[in-house]
Formats: C-alpha cells, structure tokens, sequence
C-alpha cells in the first residue's frame, strides 16, 4: 500500500506528526506503532502509572549494558510499547528545561534554537489554567495542571527544609525563575493523563487520509539504491511481513533508543558494525547511535516519623478512600504524579547554572519482581528521593545486537 508520509513510532513525535500531517485532508499518512492501544483505563488515570512502569505488555522493559563504573549493573530504561509511546507511561512531570540549555545549542549553530525562539511553541503546546502570558499558553492541546495546593502534607516538610537549608524557591519551573525548590506541573486533564495520543492522535483518528497500524514492528527502511532515498518501509506485523511505499517520506519517531536501531538494521551507519552483522551498507554514517545522552538517576529511600502516600496505599480501606475521592472529585493523590515536589539546584557554587534536579516521591516502594506489573508501597511511613544530573558529561551508545528486529538493542550509557 501506498501513503504519502510513513511515521515510525506512535510515540510523543509521531503522535503529534500524525496529527499536523493529515489535517489538511490533502495527504495520506500511515502511522506505525509496536505496542498495542492506549485504551486500558490504567493510561487514563495518573496513578496507573504504577501498574505500567514494570509491564512487559505495554513497556519494553529495557535494560542497559553492564556498567562498569557502577559495579556491573544494568540500569533500567523503560520505553513505552503502546500507542503514545513514553508519553502513555511516564510520570506526567511537564517541565521544559533551563533557558540557556537552548541558547547554547543557538549558540553552537543551531539558528532558530535558541529559547526565545522555542518558547512560542512551548507556548502555543500548552493550555495553562492561567491562560495565555510571557511563558504559558492557554489554548494549546496539551493540558497542564499545576499540583501546588494539592499535594501530600510531606511534600510541605520538603519544602520547609530546602528553605531552612538556604536554597532558593521557583513557584513555576516553566516560568521566569528556574532553580530552587517548588512543586511540579504534571500534563493532565481534569485529572486525567494528557499525553500526545489523548491530546493529538485521538482526534485526528476519524479523518479517512490518516491509518493507523498497531502491533507493527518495523523490519528496515526500504531504499532508492541509485539514489539512497527512502522510499518505503517493511514491518512485522501479527507475525506477516507487509511492506508500505511513501510518496514523500518516511519519517522515524521510534525515540532515542529505536530510531538508530532501526536505521541501523536498514543499512545506514558504522560500515563495521553493519559487517560484523552481515547487514547490506546503505550509506556509511558512523554517528548514527553514538552520543547517547542520558541522566542517571540515583533514587535514596528514607523512613519517615509522620504519614506518607505508603500508610494510605498499603491498606485496601485507604485505597479506596483515594478511589472514591477520584471518582466524585478526579482530584487527590490518584489525580497526581507520584513525582510531587522537588526542584533545581546547584551541586556546588562553582556551578554557573543549575546541574541538579531533584524528584521528592511522598511514597516509597519496592520494585517488582518477575516482571510483575504493579509498584507496591514499602511497609512503612516511607519517601523517595531522586537526584538527577541536568547535564551529564557521560557519552554513549545505541547499537544493534543482531540482525534480527525483535532483539533489543545494546544500550550503552558509559
């Protein structure tokens, strides 16, 4: 079959791409996703992020290569597998980045990447309750919902302590003031998930010019030899190979760890890496999947001498006292990220900007084991605290680990 645009990967781009491409009705475009649909109500309601996080039908369950430094473990890295990609797992924190990220990629030759340049985007993405200003817009399709007033009483202690200790507060970490400490903005709407599928992709679905094919495994790229041109791509789909030409393009949205997998199984990158898997070259581009960026998170878990999220979660009374409050209400602790507050900080005062970002989680769990789906709370008074770093200096690598699609490719952070 024919269409103009192929996007690979219903994920936070290509839902969006799905979207802008078909609204003019004048061109076709087929939009290809992995996983299956975001229909279960768990994608719906902001804590089913607890039932996703460790689901092998809804998330590739990715780990990295073992590390070396960090005495041979292998870290975790979940990718969505259904449609809306991450988008339909993650914990809804809406935060943008630091201004002068931006500026220095203008900065470096990125004309037109500079923030005053992407903040009307950023603006013209969001419906922000309090409407349109400097840094929000208040008609956008992606809702947010600032958790300010909402969140669990431990989140209050957090705060009070970053105070005491002497470290500046940010009543909006996508306003004027960046660094400090403060609450999170999540991307919900009326205490619901508002990822790119809902917000994007779901309206867009009754336009005749846009299909879209679930349960879809992207095999390669086809290309144009005596030109190198894309011209089609060929997918596992429900255990059948079919194959889809594009008019214009093909356009990959499979996220950091996909895309170069997929260019790579499709002939195009390091020409030794491509022989050592009796893989076709295509073109030699030795820095496809080489540069990977990512943020370790180091999360510490702490006791605590008052209430948290664990004394309301671990008992089924409490459970449904938070259930029946959602339902009358769609707010409390059910309606919000178990990310809650947190902030940005400056590891030392060498530091020009910056270069910590830290989740506080009123809410304490143990990782499942085998695979199981659901997070379940420590049996204690419990919280969590993450420290990220803004900029790591670490750089990595994504590469294939056979020629065969269905193997997961080799995640190197370094």
């Amino acid at each position: 079959m024919t269409y103009d645009y192929i996007i690979a990967g219903a994920g936070a781009a290509g839902c969006i791409l799905a979207n802008r491409l078909s609204a003019s009705g004048k061109h076709t475009v087929l939009l290809l996703e992995a996983g299956g649909k975001d229909s279960s109500l768990w994608f719906k309601i902001p804590v089913g992020f607890a039932k996703m996080y460790y689901n092998p039908t809804f998330n590739w369950m990715y780990y990295s290569q073992p590390q070396k430094q960090l005495n041979n473990r292998e870290i975790y890295a979940p990718r969505g597998k259904v449609q809306g990609g991450s988008g339909s797992i993650n914990a809804m924190i809406f935060v943008r980045g630091q201004a002068h990220d931006f500026d220095d990629w203008a900065a470096n030759g990125n004309e037109g990447w500079g923030f005053k340049d992407v903040l009307p985007y950023f603006r013209k993405l969001e419906n922000h309750p309090l409407g349109d200003s400097e840094y929000h817009g208040g008609s956008g399709p992606i809702s947010i919902t600032p958790m300010k007033g909402q969140t669990h009483p431990i989140c209050d202690v957090f705060l009070k302590g970053c105070d005491e200790l002497g470290y500046p507060h940010s009543d909006d970490f996508n306003g004027p003031t960046f660094e400090g400490s403060g609450i999170y903005d999540v991307n919900t709407r009326k205490g619901q998930r508002c990822s790119s599928s809902f917000a994007h992709l779901h309206p867009a679905l009754s336009r005749p010019n846009l299909t879209v094919e679930l349960h879809a495994l992207v095999d390669r790229v086809i290309f144009d030899e005596a030109q190198q041109r894309a011209t089609g791509i060929s997918v596992t789909q429900n255990g059948v190979v079919r194959t889809f030409t594009a008019n214009k393009e093909v356009i990959l949205c499979a996220g950091a760890v996909d895309t170069p997998k997929i260019l790579q199984l499709s002939g195009v990158g390091d020409q030794a890496l491509l022989a050592k898997h009796a893989i076709p070259l295509v073109k030699h581009l030795p820095a496809v999947g080489q540069n990977l960026q990512d943020h370790l998170c180091a999360s510490y878990y702490y006791k605590a001498n008052i209430p948290t999220l664990n004394d309301q979660l671990s008992s089924l009374f409490g459970q449904f006292k938070l259930g029946l409050k959602y339902l009358l209400t769609r707010k409390g602790a059910l309606a919000m990220s178990v990310n809650q507050a947190g902030g940005f900080f400056r590891g030392n005062e060498a530091q020009a900007y910056p270069n910590l970002q830290l989740y506080f989680n009123p809410l304490s769990y143990q990782i499942p084991k085998n695979n199981k789906a659901s997070l379940k709370p420590e049996p204690y008074s419990g919280f969590l605290l993450c420290f990220n770093p803004c900029r790591p200096t670490s750089r990595g690598a994504i590469e294939i680990a056979s020629k065969n699609p269905r193997d997961a490719a080799l995640i190197d952070p370094n």
